[in-house]
């Protein structure tokens, strides 16, 4: 048996993939990696309306990446930090799936001469499948 990550980390991967996927909150991001930023300076910056930086730090913060404090004398003033923790353990939980030492030498157990037991969706076996041509494409 193959030694794979459990399902739930794979998920908490995927989910911070989908969160640092989109350029404009990596570009947010970098900027708040320099310290705090306030809703201004990130919209002057990066050439954002404010609906959109409020998207954006809106799915930032629910993946635990940002945090957010309104200014004590005028609420109209957001400002952004990173989540140093969180940001920490995002980078340890990524390291540990992406390390090199995790690849182990195998032979695959399909094949020709292998014993696969693998079916196709009409219960062939998929090596008698592959032999008649149904298999391929």
């Amino acid at each position: 048996m193959l030694n794979q990550f459990p399902a739930q980390d794979l998920a908490r991967l995927a989910a911070l993939g989908r969160v640092l996927s989109h350029p404009k909150r990596l570009a947010i991001l970098d900027m708040l990696m320099q310290g705090v930023q306030c809703n201004c300076e990130i919209a002057a910056q990066l050439g954002l309306a404010d609906n959109l930086i409020s998207h954006h730090m809106r799915i930032l913060q629910e993946a635990g990446l940002v945090t957010s404090q309104r200014d004590p004398v005028d609420a109209r003033w957001i400002y952004y930090a990173v989540d140093a923790n969180a940001v920490d353990a995002a980078v340890a939980a990524l390291s540990r799936f992406l390390d090199t030492n995790r690849i182990q030498p195998r032979t695959p157990a399909c094949g020709p001469g292998g014993a696969c037991g693998v079916t196709n969706i009409d219960g062939q076996d998929v090596q008698d499948s592959q032999r008649s041509g149904l298999g391929a494409g």
